[in-house]
Order: C-alpha cells, then structure tokens, then sequence
C-alpha cells in the first residue's frame, strides 16, 4: 500500500494538530509537517489506511473514540536513558540524599518514559539514601503513553540501553536474563519495588493526595508553548513540599516562564 504523503495539507496538518494540542498540550509547530507527515504514516500503515482524509474522519467517528491515544503516542519523541544528564543524580546524592530525614519519601517521574528515568532514581536512593530500610520509600512514575508504560513495567532493557550505568550497579541491580541470545537485562525486584508506574496526562487533573519532596520533569516542556508551560510548572509547585526541588531538561529552564521556584542550579529549582 503506497500512502500518498502529500495528503497532507494544510488544514488537515492544523487539524490534527489541534487534536493533539487540546488533548495533551503538545505544540505542533509550523515546520514540523515532515515529522508529522512521517509519523502518522506509520498509523495509517497499522491502520490500513492510505488517505489522511479517511484517518481523520475515523477518528471523528464513534469507531475511533480511542485513537487520539493512539495519534498522540506516535507524536510524541520517548528518547529517554539510564542516568540522563547524570548531573542531576550527582546533585542528589551530595545534596539532597543526605539531607532527607523524613521518614516519608515521595519522587515523581513525570513523563516517566520505558521507566529509564525512575529505575535510576531507584537505584539512586537504594544506595545512597540514608537508612531507606526503614523509611516509606515511592517514586511515582507516570506516562501519556500506555505502550511506553507497558515497556517499563516489564523493567526489560537490551544491553545497548544499560551501557552508561555505572558498573558497581550494573553488577548490583541488573541481570542478564538467561536464555536470551539478545543479551537483555532484568532489572532487580529490590530497586523495581520503589516504582509504582500509572498512565496519566499531564494536562488532566492530578489525582495524587500527597506532596513530593522532588519532581523530575525532564524535556518534556519542549514540546509545550509558554501558556501550557506557565500552568504546568503552577501545578508542580502545589504538589511540591516547602523545599522540595524540581528538575527540568537542561535546554528546557523556566527564563521564558513566571514561577516562584528559587533557581538552585542549571535545571534545578526549590520550593
């Protein structure tokens, strides 16, 4: 079946970026047709489909009450790794860590991913925060994406994506799974136990009752305009206790945005 690319003019390009803004928030640029243009390809190739035209005319239809999910996780970029902009972690450990003396300790990786992100945050305070046995200890990990969700609860990873964990965890928190030519890891139930994983979209209200002392919110605010990112990061303060921190993406910062966080370090920021 041969899509015909070009079907995807103008309005349609507006359209479907209107679907995907007032759902998750995401801002589909002018410019960014060719990108739009070749992922929805791969949709309409699932779908069986040769015309953007029909594709939204299905979505507007009873029959595709779901696919906005679907349009929206094909949209979305899910580039995520084990200690991502490793700064952060070190931050924790000599900063944070050390400080936290509650006995309750909440961390929340928002727009969580495969579950790279809060696997290594896991990690992170299994080794290095102090007397954690007998704390009450949940990072919370949620998602937009149901499938990349689905991936990380499997906490399954190929060995390429575990090359930049450091070796004594490599040794201490990842398996190699037995009879698996590909060479894939497992990661160990003690630091799988701290993360509970739940779907939400960030643009929907919060259902968490209680305060975090840390929220990882990790280029993901890219893909908002200033409005979305001014309510969004609104939101984070209220879910924050007074002097929690909040971690954005280093190329993302809150310059262009109106907050009350005292600025801490590049991408780092307190309640």
């Amino acid at each position: 079946m041969n899509l015909a690319v070009a079907d995807l003019n103008p309005k349609q390009f507006q359209k479907i970026s209107a679907m995907v803004y007032r759902t998750a928030g995401i801002n589909l640029k002018e410019g960014k047709e060719a990108l739009v243009r070749a992922r929805l390809m791969k949709r309409l190739r699932f779908l069986g489909m040769s015309r953007v035209e029909d594709y939204i005319d299905f979505i507007d239809s009873d029959r595709g009450s779901g696919e906005v999910a679907a349009l929206i996780d094909v949209m979305t970029t899910n580039k995520t790794s084990f200690f991502r902009e490793v700064d952060h972690f070190h931050f924790l450990r000599e900063q944070v860590l050390p400080g936290m003396n509650t006995s309750r300790v909440r961390f929340w990786s928002a727009a969580c991913s495969s579950g790279e992100e809060p696997y290594s945050l896991a990690i992170l305070l299994r080794e290095h925060l102090p007397a954690i046995e007998r704390k009450d200890v949940r990072i919370l990990a949620t998602d937009i994406s149901r499938r990349m969700l689905d991936k990380a609860l499997q906490a399954v990873y190929p060995q390429d994506a575990v090359d930049e964990v450091p070796t004594p965890a490599y040794r201490k928190y990842f398996t190699v799974r037995r009879n698996d030519r590909s060479g894939s890891c497992q990661i160990a139930a003690e630091a799988c136990a701290l993360v509970h994983f739940a779907h939400l979209n960030l643009m929907d209200p919060w259902p968490m009752k209680g305060l975090f002392q840390v929220i990882f919110c990790r280029n993901v605010m890219i893909y908002f305009d200033r409005p979305t990112q001014q309510e969004l990061i609104n939101r984070f303060w209220d879910f924050l206790e007074p002097g929690g921190h909040l971690f954005v993406g280093h190329s993302e910062g809150l310059s262009s945005v109106k907050h009350r966080f005292r600025y801490v370090r590049p991408a780092v920021y307190q309640k």
